[in-house]
C-alpha cells in the first residue's frame, strides 16, 4: 500500500509527454521543410496530416488524464438485503467514471462501517486479449475484494444501468451525508429501501496498477474512515 500512498505529480507528467510531443512536431517540420527544398515535387500534404494526427494524440491524452481528477464524487449505495455498489464521478451531474459491484451484502458493509475504519481493497489481474496492456485501472472488469482484511468474494464493473441512475440522480443535491431512499414499488417494505452513503473522496494515483480514494470529512470533522484500493495485481 505504501506506493498508493506517494502522490504523483499527474500535471507535470502531461507537461513532459506534451512538451515531448511539441519537440517530435518541430523535427518533423524541420525535416520536411529540408526534404522539400531537395525535392520540390514532394507533397506537403503529408506534413499536415502528421501535425493533425500528433494533435489528436496530445487531445486524447489530456483527456483520459482529465477523466478523473484529484477530486471525485463517490457514492455507495444498495438495498437492505441486496450488494453494494460504489460510483465514481467527476461531478454529481456526470456518467460514473466507474461503477462497481460487490458481492458483500449492504448489511454486512453496514457493520463494518460502526466500527469507524473500513477499507475496502480491490485486486485485479491484467486483462488479456489484444490491447489488455493498454487497458486502463478503472477499466477493469473483475476484481477479488476484501474488507478491512477479510475476503468478501468477487466485485464487478458495471455499466450504469436506468436504475443506478435513479438512485445517482436522487441523491444529485447531497454533498456529503447518508440516507435512505424510499421503496420504487408500495408494499415493498424496508428490503425495497435504498440505502446510501455520498461523499467527496481525494483521488492518489501511485501508478498506473495502483489507485486510492479517501473519503474526505469537511473540516477535519470526525466521522467514519473510508478508503477504497485499487490493485493491479
Amino acid at each position: 500500500m505504501r506506493s498508493i500512498m506517494s502522490r504523483t505529480p499527474y500535471e507535470s507528467s502531461f507537461s513532459f509527454s506534451r512538451r515531448h510531443f511539441h519537440r517530435i512536431i518541430a523535427k518533423v517540420e524541420l525535416g520536411a521543410v529540408a526534404s522539400s527544398d531537395a525535392d520540390p515535387t514532394k507533397p506537403r500534404g503529408a506534413l499536415a496530416r502528421l501535425k493533425s494526427a500528433l494533435a489528436s494524440a496530445i487531445a486524447r491524452r489530456a483527456a483520459r488524464s482529465s477523466a478523473l481528477g484529484p477530486r471525485v464524487v463517490g457514492t455507495l449505495f444498495g438495498r437492505r438485503r441486496g450488494h453494494v455498489r460504489f460510483a465514481f464521478q467527476i461531478d454529481p451531474r456526470a456518467a460514473p467514471a466507474m461503477l462497481v459491484e460487490l458481492a458483500m451484502p449492504t448489511s454486512s458493509l453496514i457493520k463494518e462501517m460502526a466500527s469507524g475504519l473500513v477499507r475496502i481493497a480491490l485486486e485485479s489481474e491484467p486483462s488479456a486479449g489484444a490491447g489488455a496492456g493498454d487497458a486502463k485501472l478503472l477499466e477493469e472488469r473483475s476484481w477479488r475484494a476484501f474488507c478491512n482484511g477479510k475476503k468478501c468474494g468477487y466485485a464487478l464493473r458495471r455499466e450504469c444501468g436506468e436504475a443506478d441512475w435513479r438512485v445517482l440522480r436522487a441523491v444529485e443535491p447531497v454533498s456529503m451525508g447518508a440516507g435512505v431512499l424510499p421503496a420504487e414499488k408500495e408494499g415493498a417494505g424496508g428490503d425495497g429501501e435504498m440505502m446510501y452513503m455520498r461523499a467527496r473522496f481525494e483521488r492518489v494515483v501511485g501508478s498506473k496498477d495502483s489507485e486510492a480514494f479517501y473519503m474526505m470529512n469537511p473540516d477535519g470533522s470526525g466521522g467514519p474512515e473510508l478508503s477504497i484500493y485499487l490493485l493491479r495485481v
